[in-house]
């Protein structure tokens, strides 16, 4: 299930809304600036764009998917944030979610009702089916606006397109909820290098950026085959930022692997991972405006 933000070719494109806001706050309200919309799962400031539409599997709430099953079927869920500026929120009505994966990484299984999403991120839940006609909605964090799908396994009537399950207010899961599978546990063991990434910049002048600097191709922090290596994300920022490295996957403090993570305003987040995939990778926010405005830096395989 792919949970989107959309504007493209309704109220304009992305290039059209990064340099609206590229202009930052000083230049007043723009068409696509949105303001007032929080949430405090992601510590204040949820987002700063106005979508249109919100989709899963690229349909809007009121022209949903349907997806056929008869009542007892165990039903796995795959979810998978594809949006720009949004974090989703996402519950199956009347239902219990059994959380078995995330980014790809099999976890020991967690119960909650729903799951916070922010872009780039993935998780697996296993259900199983009850009787009747159950939207699974993916809520615009702090947006005030819902995308579904629909799963029916009887002939209930269908419900309205504004339905707010009970199960988004109910148990909400947590990185802290999530322990690896064996499997997949990082060997424990202290960091060889650390790598301290600081996250900065404001709406105000919208200067995105990793310690200090936006990003330039020409910098590069080392590291070298082998080493367990530390990433420490410290968000000197009001916003929360969905953080993402490329070529490798990292494990959280309780050691769950994942290769994107929320990093919440004003905390700091510290994730361990081998060097066992040489070359030079991206780390970036998922907040695709973010990023483009130079909140993204590399990581480098020092041969010498």
């Amino acid at each position: 299930m792919v949970l989107d933000d959309w504007l493209d070719g309704v109220t304009g494109d992305p290039d059209q809304v990064l340099a609206e806001l590229s202009r930052g706050m000083a230049s007043g309200m723009g068409e696509h600036m949105l303001m007032g919309a929080t949430s405090p799962l992601l510590g204040g400031d949820a987002g700063d764009v106005r979508y249109p539409h919100f989709l899963v599997n690229g349909r809007v709430a009121a022209q949903p998917s349907t997806y056929r099953a008869k009542p007892g079927t165990r039903l796995r869920i795959r979810l998978l944030n594809a949006g720009g500026d949004t974090a989703f929120r996402v519950a199956l009505a009347g239902h219990k979610l059994t959380v078995t994966h995330t980014d790809g990484f099999p976890v020991r299984p967690a119960q909650a009702d729903a799951v916070l999403i922010g872009m780039g991120e993935r998780y697996d839940v296993l259900v199983t089916l009850q009787d009747g006609v159950f939207p699974l909605v993916a809520l615009a964090e702090g947006k005030k606006a819902l995308a579904r799908a629909l799963v029916r396994t009887g002939g209930d009537r269908t419900p309205p397109p504004a339905l707010r399950p009970r199960e988004l207010d109910g148990k909400i899961l947590t990185y802290d909820d999530l322990r690896p599978h064996d499997s997949v546990r990082l060997t424990p063991k202290q960091p060889d290098r650390t790598v301290k990434l600081e996250l900065s910049g404001t709406m105000t002048a919208y200067d995105w950026a990793i310690n200090g600097r936006k990003y330039n191709p020409k910098i590069i922090a080392p590291v070298r085959s082998g080493e367990r290596v530390r990433l420490s994300f410290v968000n000197r920022t009001a916003m929360w930022h969905p953080m993402h490295l490329h070529g490798h996957t990292f494990a959280l403090p309780g050691g769950a692997r994942k290769d994107t993570a929320i990093v919440l305003p004003k905390q700091r987040l510290d994730v361990d991972f081998d060097a066992d995939n040489p070359g030079i990778w991206m780390v970036h926010c998922h907040n695709v405006y973010h990023q483009e405005s130079g909140m993204m830096t590399l990581l480098g395989y020092d041969v010498a």
